[in-house]
């Protein structure tokens, strides 16, 4: 997801990802390789991700990689299929709306139905590294909890809120082909790809045939 930007312990089922961020992040990234971003129209961003089920040594290196090339990209989410891999992964390196930093990764991650009562919704504004330079307005709610599986397999839930949130469930979406734009009017969903159009994405792309 576009900014307007070690094992983790858990608590009462949720992962600490507030501590040490700065740290574990760089760590990431030195190990990692910043690759390009897929666009909107490249076929892997358009359809379900395959499930991760092998927790190995190169899903290790993909997460490094995903934290270059988010860093580079200058987001705060990003989906394994932005970088042209087909599994179902992201990474975040996110603030809430209180300014607490939050990063990790989560593989074969599901959103939890929210309840009623906790499907508050925030109308704010929404970009997305596969959509460069565009920006709109959507919905969505305000509190979210993904549920999956870490990098060595072990299962993890995440529980954010605002705009933590938003990114948690944007880059859910993505695994399973959705973008942002998906859940647009059709004349909102022009208007972001007019403004794609009519930008220079700040990093490299990799161009559609």
């Amino acid at each position: 997801m576009a900014q307007q930007e070690t094992e983790q312990p858990v608590n009462d089922g949720f992962i600490v990802d507030t501590e040490d961020c700065e740290e574990r992040e760089l760590a990431h990234r030195e190990r990692g390789t910043s690759r390009p971003i897929t666009v909107v129209g490249n076929p892997v961003l358009h359809r379900e991700c395959k499930d991760v089920t092998v927790f190995d040594e190169e899903l290790a290196q993909l997460i490094d990689d995903m934290f270059a090339s988010q860093k580079t990209a200058e987001g705060v989410g990003l989906a394994a299929n932005q970088i042209g891999v087909d599994l179902k992964v992201f990474v975040y390196d996110c603030p809430d709306d209180e300014g607490v930093r939050h990063t990790g990764a989560i593989c074969n991650p599901v959103l939890d139905e929210l309840p009623a009562d906790r499907r508050v919704l925030d109308d704010s504004n929404e970009g997305c590294l596969s959509v460069p330079t565009a920006y709109a307005s959507l919905a969505r709610p305000d509190y979210a909890v993904v549920r999956g599986q870490d990098a060595k397999g072990n299962p993890v839930a995440i529980e954010g809120t605002g705009y933590f949130a938003r990114c948690l469930q944007h880059e859910t979406d993505h695994l399973y082909g959705r973008l942002y734009i998906d859940r647009l009017s059709k004349r909102e969903r022009k208007d972001a790809l007019r403004q794609m159009a009519e930008g220079t994405p700040r990093y490299e792309v990799v161009p559609n045939d």
